[in-house]
């Protein structure tokens, strides 16, 4: 049985978190949470690499200590250390970290000051107003406890949609292999491309579903199976991701394949639609009384109500069927149109590698230019470069450039907006920069107006090209800090400024919603990776995927076009 990346990577983030509660060294927690993201980033099954021999430590920060622990997890699926620390630290003080502003020691000290066992506990201490009584806390501590606590979303498990292929593409090669099935796919808010999922919706076609569903139980990495009948199976996967099977017969795969990709409300709207024609449209197709009419075809299915095919990353009921019935749905963005990335990060700062590495990388994607944007002097944290080291670094990819041919390393910098608005760097040192990305990363607490005219200011400056993840958001782990997008998005469009869409699945931020907002309103968006490693570059498709969901085309989406053209466009008025 295999052992995903995924899963030792969260291990070593859990046993840190643990390890931070428990007040372990900063250096030895920092490490096991550095090692979870150079195992979450790699391209090779950490499985493959320990079955193949190789040496663990020539991956970066993996030394023999993790190179062990690693294999335990893999020879095992356990790690016996994590066992022992988790035995010592309640889950819900582990959960309470998650809130925004309470870290390991302040959540420590709620639960043992107020003799908490769990969340519930927690909130309702929140509700009594016990929290604010505790030295360090206080009642603007309490009421953002309390409000991040009233959020439904606290609590449950949703996957990221990278976290989910991870599992998702193994398991769904297992399905169309079993003998029978003649075509597979994963439904739901998977297709539909959506940042997280709740759980997986896999589709089969076959005419022996009883057959198909027993072989598809005893996929190796199935731990408890809740129901298991003729046509339907749901289980649930070593992780915890649930996982349900549906069998249909091929005369009703299109309008099986449309129900279950959803979402509910545009099936619910194709439902009506067919109704006032006389028709009737359920998962097993589309009826004229008792005569199917279609279904074999998503395609078909859309013809007969009167619609061309309606992409399922559309399919939020947000306007796409009006759309549709006028011929108005938009030519979407695709990988391919993608021709550079204007946001990545070298050995300079804190990423993996050198520049010639990251050149070659994006090289070997075909991209015209790839733009390296470390971190400004403020970000000491992430390395961030003086202003001696980002003109050396200007110098030296004008001489690397030298050495190419139809490519462009471009010089940039993502430049720390500060808390007054004004940036990290003076407008000498911005001026020498093919292009300047500034971003927030400090000073979340401000409120929505303080923090809207702080990253407004920042635009204000004309040597700004890219406001970058203009939300501040981590899925999962942190919410958007608070801001007006439609202000920003109107500042943006006055001053001719660029608001980027980063690709990184932790962040894809911009939303989807908010895309659409900057694309209605005629503001240029730049998907970029933020890519820490070479790797990191292949996350493009996260973010096109995210403008996809957001209606963008090519035009709207500034690195799909040649550098000169970029160029020009980025040219503020």
């Amino acid at each position: 049985m295999p052992v995903h990346n995924s899963e030792i990577a969260e291990i070593f983030d859990h046993l840190a978190d643990l390890l931070e509660i428990k007040g372990a060294n900063p250096f030895r927690v920092r490490a096991y949470h550095n090692a979870a993201n150079t195992i979450r980033g790699n391209s090779r099954s950490m499985t493959d690499i320990v079955d193949a021999g190789e040496n663990l430590t020539e991956l970066p920060n993996i030394g023999e200590d993790l190179a062990g622990k690693i294999t335990e997890i893999v020879r095992t699926g356990k790690l016996q250390l994590l066992k022992e620390v988790s035995s010592k630290v309640p889950d819900a003080i582990v959960e309470a970290t998650r809130i925004p502003g309470v870290g390991p020691k302040k959540a420590q000290m709620l639960f043992q000051q107020l003799s908490l066992r769990t969340i519930g506990d927690l909130r309702q201490a929140a509700e009594e107003g016990r929290i604010e009584k505790i030295a360090g806390f206080g009642a603007k501590t309490q009421a953002k406890i309390l409000e991040e606590l009233s959020h439904s979303d606290f609590g449950t498990r949703r996957w990221r949609i990278d976290e989910a292929e991870d599992f998702a593409g193994p398991l769904l090669d297992w399905v169309r292999k079993i003998e029978g099935v003649s075509k597979a796919e994963i439904a739901g808010s998977y297709r539909r491309r959506k940042e997280t999922v709740g759980d997986l919706d896999i589709l089969a076609a076959g005419a022996q579903g009883r057959k198909i569903i027993d072989h598809f139980t005893e996929y190796d990495e199935i731990v408890s199976i809740a129901s298991k009948g003729a046509t339907r199976s749901t289980v649930t996967l070593r992780v915890g991701l649930q996982v349900d099977l549906r069998v249909v017969g091929k005369e009703s795969w299109g309008s099986a394949l449309h129900y279950f990709t959803g979402s509910k409300a545009h099936g619910i709207a194709c439902r009506r639609r067919a109704q006032k024609r006389g028709l009737k449209l359920n998962e097993y197709g589309l009826f004229n009384g008792t005569r199917r009419i279609a279904g074999a075809t998503e395609d078909n299915l859309y013809k007969k109500i009167g619609l061309p095919w309606i992409d399922p990353v559309l399919r939020e009921a947000q306007g796409e069927i009006e759309a549709a019935e006028v011929s108005a749905l938009p030519a979407l963005i695709t990988r391919d149109d993608i021709r550079g990335d204007l946001h990545a990060h070298t050995k300079a700062s804190d990423g993996k590698n050198t520049l010639r590495e990251m050149a070659e990388a994006a090289i070997l994607k075909d991209y015209e230019y790839l733009a390296i944007t470390d971190h400004s002097k403020s970000q000491r944290v992430a390395g961030g470069l003086s202003e001696r080291e980002l003109e050396d670094q200007i110098e030296e990819i004008a001489r690397m450039n030298e050495s190419f041919a139809g490519f462009r390393l471009l010089s940039s910098c993502e430049v720390d907006i500060l808390k007054d608005g004004s940036l990290d760097f003076p407008d000498k040192i911005l001026s020498k920069l093919d292009l300047v990305v500034v971003s927030v990363h400090s000073d979340f607490n401000m409120s929505e107006a303080e923090q809207t005219e702080r990253i407004i200011r920042a635009m204000d400056n004309p040597l700004v090209s890219i406001v970058g993840h203009p939300t501040g958001r981590l899925i999962g782990t942190r919410r958007p800090y608070p801001v007006n997008i439609e202000r920003l998005v109107i500042a943006a469009k006055e001053r001719g400024c660029c608001l980027e869409l980063n690709a990184d699945p932790q962040r894809l931020d911009l939303s989807d919603v908010q895309c659409r907002i900057a694309r209605d309103a005629g503001v240029m968006i730049a998907i970029s990776t933020d890519a820490h490693k070479c790797g990191s570059l292949d996350n493009i498709q996260y973010g096109v995927d995210q403008a996809r969901r957001g209606w963008l085309s090519a035009k709207e989406v500034l690195n799909t076009r040649e550098w000169k053209k970029v160029a020009r466009l980025l040219t503020r008025p």
